[in-house]
């Protein structure tokens, strides 16, 4: 790489690192709202641990977790993926993506939508006076380019808005996130620094409160000589502690917190089967002095055509609760 070009990168990523330390210095080690931002919207993310920021994919979904994933060849791509959950909520998501050669640069559009049923309004005594149907979503817009051969940068603005009868909030916020392919080792990595931004209103009007910040690096490593893609990611660098209820967590066991596991075969590259495994969720989820079978575990199939994929995904959030994912990209043109 050239002296110039190295420079020009380097000056790229302290600006993001700088914008990052102001904007996510607001929650860094408090609890934060928009938690449903957290969630997965793509089966095949939710399939490898539901965190990943490295793996570079024909699937439009992935680009959703860091804007910089946004490649060419989405282009006329349209992507779904439903989500059904516990107690009647579901989750939808679509996208879409279109690139513009006179300039270079891909863009996307994506939305995020929870509903979370009908609950019945009561008031102190118990007297109902109808319903409510609270709802989460947001809207994400995202531009990427290519940086010299290996590198490729991008960047999204996202709306969100969350509506519980009375108590309303919305905010704006932005990602930032930087990959890097190098097609001769099939290695991949990425950068992402997510939801940094700040409330439009909130919902006490008593104070701007935090929004979930997360800062991941991820690496994805394909075998030149197997069928098989592994990665790893590291998620909340900006926070030591994640979840430490007493004492007894080790060291090293806080450490692996951070940590998402993923791995992936293919099968005459038609087949793809996706396993995963995320730590935190495992210990923010089991059940003392029981067992807790496949808590924290994920897996997941994909069926790849030339201009259609179908997959499907199931995580394990205890040993009778997990939930199904849905997802279809199509291309259009």
């Amino acid at each position: 790489m050239k002296l110039q070009n190295f420079l020009s990168l380097m000056v790229f990523l302290l600006i993001c690192l700088g914008a990052g330390s102001t904007l996510f210095a607001q929650n860094a080690g408090g609890q934060a709202i928009y938690s449903f931002l957290r969630l997965p919207i793509s089966a095949q993310q939710t399939s490898i641990g539901g965190e990943n920021v490295s793996l570079i994919s024909r699937d439009l979904s992935l680009a959703h977790a860091n804007p910089a994933l946004l490649r060419p060849y989405h282009h006329s791509q349209l992507s779904l993926s439903f989500t059904p959950m516990p107690a009647g909520v579901k989750q939808y998501y679509l996208g879409a993506a279109f690139y513009k050669e006179k300039i270079t640069t891909s863009f996307a559009a994506h939305v995020q939508y929870i509903g979370y049923g009908s609950i019945q309004q009561t008031d102190p005594s118990g007297n109902q006076f109808g319903t409510i149907q609270p709802r989460d979503y947001q809207i994400q817009v995202a531009a990427s380019r290519q940086y010299l051969e290996k590198w490729q940068y991008g960047t999204s603005l996202q709306f969100i808005q969350s509506n519980y009868g009375a108590y309303r909030s919305s905010a704006l916020a932005i990602n930032i996130g930087l990959t890097y392919f190098d097609s001769a080792s099939q290695f991949q990595a990425g950068l992402v620094m997510k939801n940094m931004g700040t409330q439009l209103s909130s919902f006490t009007n008593e104070g701007i409160e935090n929004l979930p910040f997360d800062l991941q690096l991820g690496i994805t490593k394909r075998l030149n000589n197997a069928p098989l893609q592994f990665s790893v990611t590291l998620r909340d660098l900006h926070r030591l502690v994640l979840f430490k209820p007493d004492s007894s967590i080790s060291t090293a066991d806080q450490i692996f917190q951070h940590v998402v596991l993923g791995a992936q075969a293919f099968i005459a590259d038609k087949i793809e089967l996706g396993i995963g495994y995320n730590h935190l969720r495992r210990r923010e989820l089991i059940i003392p002095n029981t067992t807790n079978g496949l808590t924290g575990f994920s897996m997941g199939l994909g069926v790849l055509l030339n201009r259609f994929q179908l997959r499907y995904a199931r995580s394990f959030y205890s040993n009778a609760k997990g939930y199904h994912q849905m997802g279809m990209t199509f291309h259009l043109l």
